[in-house]
């Protein structure tokens, strides 16, 4: 009987003490080093970085899984490190390179589910190769817990030792990685996960100080006056687009008809040296409404919109958003608007122009604003226009890949398309307002990458800039009163036109069109003045929120060689050098 018990005992010993076990531990760490090795082969690091790269995450990983003996709880509880692989592979599939931004994971909190289905079932080779790769591993790691297997001592000193070794020599790599390294932020910006892990942090801080804007910014005000005012009704209006790149504008020279309205219009004014800020929505728009410069980033928190510099200048203010509420910065500055509205599906962007034709036809105010904000050309592209705009065939909903680019290219334009009808129906609107001075200004919120290169780069929010992300549209149009009445200001954008810019003048300019003087208020960033600075360096806010010169974006050979068609100079020497003050 004894006997017996004992060859039953060892018999689940060696059940339990599964080799499978231990194949598992070796799929764990494989799997999880996947993204490393690709980031390896799409970033610029140095030769020391790429080592550090893969030896560090390598030997912790191997260090994790056998930290207990069964290693399929270690499996589990190492869930947040596969999640942040599998995010990273489908962000490569879609960007080519960068890794997780801090952006990005705003982005994924502040997307809505509508906007993020769309994305999905347009990158789902991506999905598929991400659900083949980990959900196995998972599933197999439940199994093992289960049945309660564990990894053999030798095997795990084996695995463990190993590891060891592989993130001691990692460590020894830093050295020369940050000797070599002009930033000096090796293991914060170039070592997956601990880079993410990092930018998962600062979304969190961002999204903590968003949260505590009405008390950081309460008792703001701007100490704002009019200098001059027209006799007459008064209109503004701000719009701002989405997605919009000048590069497929026929305002720009782009061959296709993508203005047909506009283009034919003698009196709109074309902004065509502006670049943005930043090319995430999150970002970019907080910005088009605020007076902060892009190296005053924390000054955002603390200081009111162009909504409450409105309401203090004695107007009545309008905030008409096509998209849905996001949780974010933008709309703590729209809800200083005196009225909000957020328009339900279907979204297109002539409903906007609807809202506003109702609000002038009930209002009896003198004084009105209007900010206008557009779903322009959002990706799925084929969603944001009515059928009767699809001009460029075929524009089907397709999946993301160079195969289709021209069919994606076809949507895309239509959108453009769309967004002229718009803009050209509005103008039309305020021609059409008798003894009503009015003026309006538009500016996309950032660009978008259509794979136009061997780089293959789609959309845009990644960590690395493109040309066709930064270079956004802008124009002007000012009605006959308002020409009458201030033709300073309409010859001053005139003069402009070709001025070097980015989306930090646009809050400027909007308040200059309509005389408002204020604290944090210049001209010298205002496209309707003739004390513009044409002198000044244009700065880009990067991933960490730090601003940056244009060329220290990620820009390539083929962005600087597209800036050279347009007549843009993005070189720090186009300015004086210096940061702003």
């Amino acid at each position: 009987m004894s006997a017996e018990t004992n060859r039953k005992e060892e018999h689940r010993i060696v059940k339990t003490r599964s080799r499978f076990t231990t194949l598992l531990t070796v799929y764990f760490f494989v799997a999880l080093i996947i993204p490393n090795c690709v980031l390896v082969n799409t970033e610029t690091y140095s030769a020391w970085s790429d080592e550090a790269l893969i030896l560090l995450p390598l030997g912790f990983y191997m260090m994790w899984s056998v930290a207990l003996r069964r290693s399929g709880v270690m499996i589990w509880l190492g869930f947040p490190f596969i999640f942040f692989c599998a995010f990273q592979i489908v962000l490569l599939y879609l960007f080519g390179n960068s890794i997780i931004a801090t952006d990005m994971f705003t982005n994924v909190l502040t997307t809505n589910p509508g906007e993020a289905n769309e994305l999905l079932s347009n990158i789902y080779p991506s999905v598929v190769l991400v659900c083949v790769i980990y959900l196995p591993l998972l599933w197999l790691a439940a199994r093992e817990i289960a049945h309660k297997r564990y990894i053999s001592h030798t095997t795990r000193m084996s695995i463990g030792l190993t590891g060891a070794a592989l993130f001691a020599l990692g460590l020894l790599t830093l050295w020369p990685a940050y000797h070599v390294s002009e930033d000096k932020h090796v293991l914060r910006d170039e070592i997956f996960p601990l880079n993410v892990v990092y930018n998962l942090g600062l979304s969190g801080s961002e999204f903590r100080k968003s949260h505590n804007f009405d008390k950081t910014s309460e008792g703001f005000t701007f100490e704002a006056v009019r200098r001059a005012e027209a006799p007459e009704r008064e209109v503004f209006v701000y719009i701002i687009g989405e997605a919009a790149r000048a590069m497929n504008w026929q305002l720009y020279g782009y061959e296709r008809e993508t203005n047909p309205r506009l283009s034919m219009r003698e009196d709109v004014v074309v902004f065509r040296n502006l670049l943005t800020q930043s090319n995430t929505t999150h970002k970019s728009v907080p910005l088009l409404l605020s007076s902060v410069a892009t190296n005053e980033h924390e000054e955002l928190y603390r200081r009111k919109g162009l909504p409450a510099l409105f309401n203090e200048a004695g107007f009545e203010t309008w905030f008409i958003s096509n998209q849905s509420p996001q949780g974010a910065m933008i709309d703590n500055l729209a809800h200083d608007a005196q009225h909000l509205i957020y328009i339900r599906s279907p979204r297109q962007d002539m409903q906007l122009l609807d809202e506003m034709r109702k609000v002038l036809e009930r209002s009896s105010a003198r004084k009105i604003l209007f900010i206008l904000h557009c779903y322009g050309s959002h990706f799925s592209y084929h969603q944001r226009y009515p059928r009767e705009f699809a001009h460029f065939l075929p524009d089907d909903d397709v999946a993301i890949a160079p195969q289709h680019r021209q069919t994606l290219v076809n949507a895309y334009d239509n959108s453009i398309r769309y967004t002229d009808h718009f803009l050209a129906e509005t103008i039309d609107y305020l021609s059409s307002l008798e003894e009503t001075s009015s003026a309006l200004l538009y500016c996309a919120d950032h660009g978008e990458d259509l794979i136009d290169d061997d780089r293959e780069r789609f959309l845009h929010a990644s960590p690395t800039t493109t040309a066709y992300q930064l270079y956004v549209a802008s124009l002007a149009w000012f009605s006959e009163d308002y020409r009458r009445y201030f033709p300073d200001k309409v010859k001053a954008a005139q003069a402009n036109e070709t001025a070097p810019a980015n989306s930090h003048a646009l809050f400027h300019t909007m308040a200059d069109m309509a005389s408002i003087q204020g604290r944090y208020l210049s001209t010298k960033v205002s496209l309707v003045s003739r004390d513009y600075d044409r002198t000044a360096p244009r700065y880009y806010l990067n991933d960490h929120n730090e601003a940056v010169p244009y060329p220290k974006t990620g820009l390539k050979a083929e962005d600087f060689e597209v800036f050279r068609r347009y007549g843009i100079d993005v070189s720090p020497s186009a300015g004086s050098g210096k940061m702003p003050h």
